[in-house]
């Protein structure tokens, strides 16, 4: 009985320790981590430098194969002009390839900064990554999704879809974490939270 119940308990610690914890994200006063980056047109872009200028929504996405997150990223699109008249930079951030991002820009037609997180640096900085589910992973290849493909180096990982504004002093004010990536906020949400 006791070998048993030794058994048990090795196969449950075994268990509990290769179980990854979900993701939290970052949370509203906490100090947001400065990051920089290359966006779409190769640009360096840095948090720090951005925050000089005023508020940052930055947004965290799956990929250009996720009709939710391009839904999203074209109402932010749309609504660019009244998100500057803010003051405020948006920024999206992506775990897939830069010429990946290329085709999100083309379905959105987003005219702000879309970063590659190359080896998930900001992702995990935020606490926003996760690895998918071979499950998960079995079923987007069958419908025509490879995201091993898609991240190259960044493998099985996305972001839980996520906004956070982030003020001029690196203090989050607002925070979007939803692990169901068919919710999203309202342009108008965080509008009134600029």
């Amino acid at each position: 009985m006791k070998r048993l119940l030794f058994v048990v308990s090795l196969i449950m610690a075994v268990q509990f320790a290769g179980a990854q914890e979900a993701p939290e994200g970052l949370f509203i006063a906490s100090k947001a981590p400065d990051f920089k980056a290359k966006d779409q047109n190769g640009k360096e872009v840095r948090l720090k430098d951005l925050l000089k200028q005023g508020k940052v929504v930055l947004v965290f996405y799956r990929g250009y194969w996720c009709p939710y997150c391009n839904k999203e990223l074209s109402r932010l699109q749309d609504s660019l002009q009244l998100i500057k008249d803010k003051g405020a930079t948006l920024i999206a951030i992506s775990p897939e390839k830069p010429e990946n991002i290329t085709k999100t820009v083309e379905k959105t037609k987003a005219e702000y900064s879309i970063l590659y997180d190359e080896g998930l640096k900001i992702m995990k900085a935020y606490e926003v990554e996760f690895e998918v589910p071979e499950n998960t992973i079995t079923r987007y290849r069958n419908s025509g999704i490879d995201l091993e493909k898609n991240n190259g180096g960044n493998g099985k990982y996305l972001p839980v879809p996520a906004i956070y504004i982030i003020d001029k002093e690196s203090t989050v004010t607002y925070r979007f974490f939803e692990p169901d990536y068919k919710k999203r906020p309202s342009v108008l949400e965080i509008l009134k939270n600029l």
